[in-house]
């Protein structure tokens, strides 16, 4: 193909409840609700809702005792990865088979393409009908010259819609917006923006970079400023996204208070984590471990270690880190993370809004 370069973002609509839908034709239309194993009397958060749940205000990361309450009538069903993954391989290799495409995959549920084309609108709908054709899935399609214009301009094209957001009209439709509303400003960073006199996207657009520096540092100061001109890389990169590390969580459905029960709970994280790193074939560097306190306060305790593939070392780092939990205080949730050295093929600074990704 020939033509303009430009950036599309596929992200499939409310995913996870449509492929349920999809096993249950009987639940459409129904406000459904995914999350643990879709017991709301027990410890677990929201992975996604359908629109019909959403209009009630479920979201993902909601706590499910909290959106059953929301949702008395929900559809209240359990996590199945397996089957979402299932799903997701069909959706990209059906993206990757379009003419032309540098597929960049984000996660189960969204990915870049790069093309070049002269109409990028017909492609995108092309692209929505090569899914719905293969999945019985609907998809929304955001273009872009930039990868952050593009994924900025989905959220105007769904459900199963297109929109295009360029430098020529970003500041029209995205510069009254808060700066929360963009990708990679969450709520945190919006607060820090607006102690600064910067409330808008057209405000932060305009704003100098060096100003931001004292608030967000050398580094991601200039970078918010890009951020709100929409600007940054604007090739996708099919290179194969590598990790930093593994990590595994335990929700505990009763808090645990008992040392032995602790430590139990870490030899069993560790061993889960150790299973994925074995698999990647990289040695440990780091590991983090998370504690969540009863009713909900977190810490984390990390630690550089010595680069190492002996499990018993890596187990017995984290029992170190472990020793630095606080007695008698219930816990409700315990993760580990390992972090993993980088291949030096590997894609540079893969962050999706980082510029050059």
């Amino acid at each position: 193909m020939s033509g303009i370069r430009w950036v599309l973002h596929v992200d499939l609509d409310q995913f996870i409840a449509a492929v349920e839908v999809l096993r249950r034709p009987e639940l459409a239309g129904k406000p459904i609700i995914v999350g643990g194993r879709g017991d709301p009397t027990e410890r677990a958060v929201v992975s996604t809702a359908s629109y019909e749940a959403r209009a009630f205000g479920v979201g993902s990361g909601m706590p499910l005792r909290v959106a059953a309450r929301k949702v008395p009538g929900a559809v209240i069903l359990p996590v199945d990865q397996e089957a979402y993954l299932a799903v997701s391989e069909t959706v990209m290799a059906t993206l990757r088979a379009q003419p032309g495409a540098t597929v960049q995959v984000l996660g189960w549920d969204e990915a870049f393409i790069g093309i070049e084309t002269e109409n990028p609108e017909a492609y995108a709908r092309q692209v929505q009908a090569a899914v719905l054709e293969r999945t019985q899935l609907h998809c929304s399609v955001g273009i872009g010259d930039t990868l952050v214009r593009a994924k900025v301009a989905t959220s105007f094209g769904k459900p199963a819609g297109v929109f295009r957001l360029t430098a020529g009209n970003w500041l029209d439709v995205m510069g009254s917006r808060p700066t929360k509303d963009l990708w990679g400003v969450g709520t945190k960073v919006s607060g820090r923006l607006a102690k600064l006199g910067i409330n808008t996207v057209a405000e932060l657009a305009s704003s100098d970079p060096q100003d931001l520096v004292p608030e967000f540092g050398p580094k991601m100061g200039p970078w918010y400023a890009q951020l709100g001109r929409g600007e940054g890389a604007s090739v996708v990169d099919d290179t194969p996204w590598i990790p930093h590390g593994h990590s595994r969580e335990t929700t505990f459905q009763r808090d645990l208070t008992d040392p032995g029960q602790v430590d139990d709970a870490v030899r069993q994280l560790t061993a889960r984590v150790l299973e994925d790193v074995v698999a990647d074939g990289r040695p440990v560097v780091g590991l983090t471990l998370k504690v969540r306190y009863a009713p909900f306060v977190t810490k984390t305790h990390a630690r550089k270690i010595p680069e190492t593939s002996d499990g018993k070392e890596i187990l017995a780092r984290a029992l170190d880190l472990a020793a630095g939990i606080e007695a008698d205080r219930p816990i409700r949730l315990l993760g580990l993370r390992a972090e993993m050295p980088m291949p030096s093929d590997a894609r540079k600074d893969h962050t999706p809004t980082r510029s050059g990704w």
